[in-house]
């Protein structure tokens, strides 16, 4: 079965956030303090997470991605990926995570069933990373994506929300990565929003503006074959790379008419919309034992045209972490 939301979009991806805590502070994802943590007892279990993918699985559902917050910090997270990667029609199945302990998990995180990670990296040094992140928990970056492409976690695909003035100057050297490697980086344009007001409009960088300094370092070129998994990245690659460069435009460009996700927060609620305030609670019925694909239709039939970020409209968030990103 296929679904489809009003605007007819086939909607097959679901992101799950699994927590709303994480061992980062980062600058445009959360404040540095104040936030307000879920209640253990509102947060799905794992057993839940499993229930609703099985149910929306008959009903078009093929992609799921595993968000947080930091989805690592939940304990014995290759659990709930066993769980998920044996539900039939679930042909892909991923992660994103800011890949602290990555390097450690990595095989285990393959052997229970993951398919592949994007790894949130936000600077390769690790003075920078430790004042983006609000935190010095000491990793290295480039070994951690080493692990995961030894691992099989691939395609290996890097997540860099660029912002001006604090690590824009590093753009090219993500770029250099791609030449030796077949990692795929993805350049985000920053998107300022809830309670993240010290980062404004002035720290935003165009994609153009990202593809012009990368088009520095070499000739820029359409892939062949795009990465598994490309979503809304217009993706292109230096002459020669064995990996690709992207840029995921909110701002500039904006991919709602393509959208094909809803995100599931970690107490349970079916978000239709990243930036909207559309949602249904999942939750309160799958433990009333109450059939979910009808609020699932529910849901689909109310789900926007498009995100309303432009107008600083974000659905009450104050932070990216409550919803998974």
């Amino acid at each position: 079965m296929i679904s489809r939301d009003q605007f007819g979009r086939t909607i097959e991806y679901l992101r799950v956030s699994v927590t709303d805590r994480c061992n980062f502070r980062c600058l445009y994802c959360m404040p540095e303090r104040g936030m307000t943590w879920l209640p253990r007892a509102d947060l799905l279990t794992y057993e839940e997470i499993a229930a609703v993918v099985g149910e929306l699985a008959p009903l078009g559902l093929r992609r799921v991605r595993l968000t947080g917050g930091e989805p690592t910090i939940r304990p014995a997270l290759e659990t709930l990926i066993g769980m998920l990667s044996a539900i039939p029609g679930i042909d892909d199945l991923a992660m994103t995570t800011n890949g602290v302990v990555l390097g450690a998990k990595a095989g285990v995180y393959r052997t229970a069933g993951l398919h592949r990670v994007n790894v949130s990296v936000d600077s390769l040094r690790p003075d920078r990373i430790a004042r983006i992140a609000r935190r010095e928990l000491g990793f290295d970056p480039v070994a951690t994506l080493a692990a995961a492409e030894a691992a099989g976690l691939a395609p290996v695909k890097i997540n860099t929300v660029v912002m001006r003035g604090i690590n824009d100057d590093e753009i090219e050297d993500f770029a250099r990565l791609t030449l030796d490697r077949p990692w795929h980086v993805r350049f985000i344009e920053l998107m300022p929003v809830g309670a993240l007001r010290d980062l404004t409009w002035e720290h935003v960088v165009p994609s153009d503006e990202v593809l012009d300094r990368i088009s520095t370092v070499g000739a820029l070129e359409t892939p062949l074959a795009p990465p598994r998994g490309n979503g809304p990245a217009r993706v292109l690659s230096l002459l020669g790379a064995r990996g690709t460069v992207g840029v995921i435009t909110p701002l500039s460009h904006t991919f709602c008419a393509s959208c094909n996700r809803v995100r599931l927060t970690a107490d349970g609620r079916l978000r239709t919309c990243l930036f909207g305030d559309h949602e249904v609670n999942l939750r309160d019925a799958l433990r009333a034992g109450e059939p979910l694909a009808p609020l699932f239709r529910d849901a689909l039939a109310g789900k926007p045209r498009e995100h309303a970020l432009l107008e600083m409209r974000v659905g009450g968030l104050r932070a990216l972490s409550q919803v998974g990103g």
